[in-house]
């Protein structure tokens, strides 16, 4: 499908594409750069690779298409500072967690004979780093596209086709649209999550040796980098705080139900919820 991939940023999803394109045959060489001098020491001998740079802009140099998985307030500074070396017609994508910002500012960076449309494969997990990437991250997982208006339709046929190939189911919205639904089935999730878990880092240490698998399954995410996750909510910061109030809102019906004790609204809550978790199985 492409001749020379390049990553920029070969951690946990950046290893993890570059181990699926091999396997599927889908570059006939992937580059890759880190910041970091003891990653791109890994690179050499990682079997993905075909070579290393010291340098974002070299690594970039002759390939088609070219994946940041950087965090994502590095995108849009890193496209700028490898414009110079893009080839005529490179097809840029990036697998941040927000889009609406990244998407706006990289389309202001890109040259007119390159075209960046965002992408965000729902794949990962609380670990990080290339050492814990494996082919299969991306399989079975969404991808939302997230083209700007006017962006040509091959081009977008293009990355989808990239996307489908590594069997992700593909859906195309707008970056807004994009921020919006993240804010909730993602952001909110893993604030949720880090909330109860620092509640929880105030009370008595013993408790957390009571606790069960549901304590571990609903708060897994809170493990996440908390400087990564610093950046997404402050780059998505206004749907973040919506999702947020929609949340207050349910749970203080559900405080009322208690308070009241309305047992017939408090049920009606659990319901909703656990037929909602039903269908996510």
């Amino acid at each position: 499908m492409f001749e020379q991939i390049t990553i920029l940023g070969p951690g946990l999803l950046g290893a993890s594409l570059a181990l699926a394109v091999k396997e599927q045959g889908l570059a006939k060489a992937v580059h890759t750069w880190s910041r970091r001098a003891e990653t791109r020491a890994k690179c050499i001998n990682a079997e993905w690779c075909d070579a290393v740079f010291e340098t974002s802009s070299e690594a970039c140099v002759g390939s088609d298409l070219v994946v940041l998985c950087t965090p994502v307030e590095t995108i849009a500074p890193l496209i700028q500072e490898i414009s110079s070396s893009l080839s005529s017609n490179t097809l840029i994508t990036d697998v941040g967690s927000t889009k609406s910002l990244i998407c706006r500012q990289s389309a202001s960076v890109v040259p007119e004979s390159c075209t960046f449309i965002g992408s965000h494969p729902m794949a990962g997990s609380e670990l990080s780093g290339l050492e814990n990437a494996h082919a299969n991250l991306f399989k079975d997982a969404t991808c939302l596209i997230t083209p700007l208006p006017g962006t040509p339709d091959t081009q977008i046929a293009r990355l989808m086709t990239f996307w489908g190939t590594l069997e992700m189911t593909l859906v195309s919205v707008s970056p807004e649209k994009h921020d919006e639904i993240v804010a909730h089935i993602s952001h909110l999730p893993h604030l949720i999550a880090s909330t109860l878990c620092s509640l929880l880092a105030a009370k008595d240490s013993s408790w957390g040796h009571f606790s069960g698998g549901g304590l571990r399954d609903t708060t897994r995410v809170a493990a996440g980098d908390p400087n990564l996750w610093k950046q997404i909510l402050e780059q998505n910061r206004e749907e973040v705080i919506s999702a947020i109030d929609s949340f207050e809102e349910e749970l203080h019906q559900l405080k009322v139900a208690l308070l009241n004790k309305e047992s017939h609204a408090l049920t009606a809550i659990l319901k909703r919820g656990k037929q909602y978790r039903d269908q996510l199985s």
